[in-house]
């Protein structure tokens, strides 16, 4: 069993953007020279988190959507008043969200579905680089 650790950055628009970071997780995990095990990604950083979609234009507008009916970004946060950059709603959807995912692989392949991308989401309320960290575990 071998553990290896990667990395990669996204330059991402912040405001609840979504990206599909799959071929840069597959490209790690290439990179691993690990065959078989799983892979967690994991988005350091409290505004913004990490899930899986369909990656198509219809849900690339409803995710963010979603987001907005649950947590308005117009509503009052406290975290606004501790640190006064306006972004307690990012905070709180990221939560939500949660931060990683594992997904297993089989042949140096990611055991996707068929319409199944992984995905970035930045809720912040800026534009921003993002340090995505790949953990591999396997053989």
């Amino acid at each position: 069993m071998q553990i290896k650790t990667l990395s990669f950055n996204v330059s991402s628009k912040g405001n609840t953007d979504l990206i599909d970071i799959t071929d840069e997780v597959q490209s790690r995990l290439k990179e691993s020279g690990l065959r078989n095990g799983n892979v967690l990604v994991f988005a350091p950083g409290s505004t913004a988190g990490i899930t899986t979609i369909e990656y198509e234009p219809g849900l690339i507008k409803d995710y963010p959507d979603f987001f907005e009916r649950i947590i308005p970004s117009s509503s009052k946060y406290f975290h606004d008043e501790t640190w006064h950059d306006a972004n307690g709603y990012a905070h709180v959807r990221a939560s939500l969200q949660g931060a990683s995912l594992t997904i297993p692989f089989t042949d140096s392949k990611l055991l996707l579905g068929t319409w199944q991308q992984i995905i970035l989401i930045d809720f912040d309320n800026r534009q921003r680089t993002r340090k995505i960290i790949t953990q591999f575990i396997g053989e």
